[in-house]
């Protein structure tokens, strides 16, 4: 939606909620761009509570907006179903003999549980899942990563270190070749990712972020995107 809106049809749900009046469903302005998004009674209410309209809360609305694509939606779930049931079928021999083998290397299971962050609510709540992977690294990596935060190699709250000494051999094998993430199959199957969009957050990544960040966060997480064909850490 573009270009602006005449003021007089702007109901600031601060204001309302400041005066006694129920919050309800309409239009606002978006302050980075000064367009008008349309805004649902949930988030009306959300921003009642939480105070002046923002850009993160802007981005949220359009989200709102576009739930109508539910055969956009529907096709892409159905094509995500399909395909990593597929694959998971066809990938549990060759699974099993890489499990055999972390396991045989070092001690621990031979897959690796995280907690990250796969989108928002309407209301601004974070939704949590356990996203899972082969284990690339010794079983004592993430004790080890507070004394290696110094040799950190990009900005911001991501970690990245190019010769991380945490990295198993079998571990650097699967991570080039992006084997470690094929479990991800499992959380693109049953809903909590999708096989191509935005790599999921960590919880402290998100606590870092930016308001400009929070982008990241409208739409379901996925394995793969445009970073990861386009040169990943070496962009």
């Amino acid at each position: 939606m573009s270009g602006g809106i005449n003021s007089t049809t702007i109901n600031s749900a601060s204001t309302a909620a400041s005066v006694g009046v129920e919050p309800e469903a309409g239009e606002r302005i978006d302050p980075a761009t000064n367009n008008a998004v349309p805004v649902s009674k949930e988030r009306a209410e959300y921003v009642a509570k939480v105070g002046p309209y923002d850009r993160y809360q802007a981005m949220q609305d359009l989200r709102d907006a576009n739930q109508g694509k539910w055969v956009y939606r529907a096709c892409r779930r159905v094509f995500d179903i399909v395909f990593s049931g597929a694959v998971i079928t066809v990938g549990l021999i060759p699974g099993a003999l890489i499990c055999a083998a972390i396991c045989l290397e070092s001690p621990g299971s031979p897959i690796y549980s995280q907690k990250r962050i796969c989108r928002t609510y309407r209301d601004g709540r974070m939704h949590e899942f356990t996203m899972y992977k082969f284990r690339s690294m010794y079983k004592d990596a993430d004790e080890r990563l507070k004394e290696l935060q110094g040799c950190n190699e990009v900005d911001g709250a991501m970690f990245k270190m190019k010769d991380d000494p945490r990295i198993t051999p079998i571990g650097k094998f699967i991570r080039k070749y992006s084997i470690d993430e094929l479990p991800q199959l499992w959380n693109v199957f049953i809903g909590d990712m999708s096989l191509v969009g935005p790599r999921p957050p960590l919880v402290e990544e998100v606590e870092q972020y930016e308001d400009i960040a929070y982008r990241r966060l409208l739409v379901k997480p996925g394995i793969t995107g445009l970073w990861q064909v386009s040169g990943r850490s070496d962009l």
